[in-house]
């Protein structure tokens, strides 16, 4: 009788675990908000808020207003690489790196050369000139446009702990350099930091 009992019990629990689990679709900022419920690491909302913020200062830049109105055209920019300096591993870095992509693209203000398009392009012309295509089709070597400013930037996180109470601030660093004369025309710097706090149970 115990037996059975015990067998009924650790079935209804295994049936009431199961269905305590709940799914549903969320925008983005209510997915903000939820996910510093569980988790203090970086997450998306944190990526979208950052490079927003970043195209903003660019917008407003004088000295990148000097230099849009000297050359009295829309820049060519050259991606290079944002870095992850921070001692997380697995932070989300090409998520920013695709995120400044698509907002700098959406601002209209930018031609852009992509680092990873341009090395896969490259790769195809080679292929077309190497007598696989018809001449007659085939792209031709050096008709790629020159960039005129290439992209650089790091990502750093200094954290503070003590009695289970965590800071981490994070700075986001991208400057733009004019590639010919090899002179910075933008820096820009965006801080966030997260707070969490975690009990002796778990969070």
């Amino acid at each position: 009788m115990k037996k059975t009992t015990l067998i009924l019990l650790v079935a209804l629990f295994g049936l009431t675990s199961c269905g305590s689990f709940k799914a549903k679709r969320v925008g983005s900022a209510e997915s903000d908000e939820k996910a510093m419920e569980i988790t203090d690491k970086w997450v998306s909302g944190d990526t979208e808020r950052v490079v927003a913020d970043v195209v903003k200062q660019l917008a407003g830049h004088k000295q990148f207003k000097k230099y849009l109105s000297r050359h009295g055209k829309e820049p060519t920019v050259f991606i290079g690489e944002v870095k992850n300096l921070t001692s997380e591993a697995y932070f989300p870095i090409n998520d920013i790196n695709d995120e400044l992509l698509n907002e700098m693209s959406a601002s209209g203000d930018f031609i852009l050369v992509d680092q990873a398009a341009r090395e896969k392009i490259l790769k195809e012309i080679t292929y077309q000139n190497d007598g696989m295509v018809d001449p007659s089709t085939a792209k031709m070597v050096g008709k790629q446009t020159g960039a005129d400013l290439m992209v650089f930037g790091n990502v750093y996180m200094k954290p503070e702990t003590r009695d289970g109470k965590t800071i981490k601030q994070y700075s986001i660093n991208i400057r733009m350099t004019d590639i010919e004369r090899a002179v910075e025309v933008v820096r820009t710097r965006v801080k966030l930091s997260k707070y969490s706090e975690q009990k002796a149970s778990g969070w």
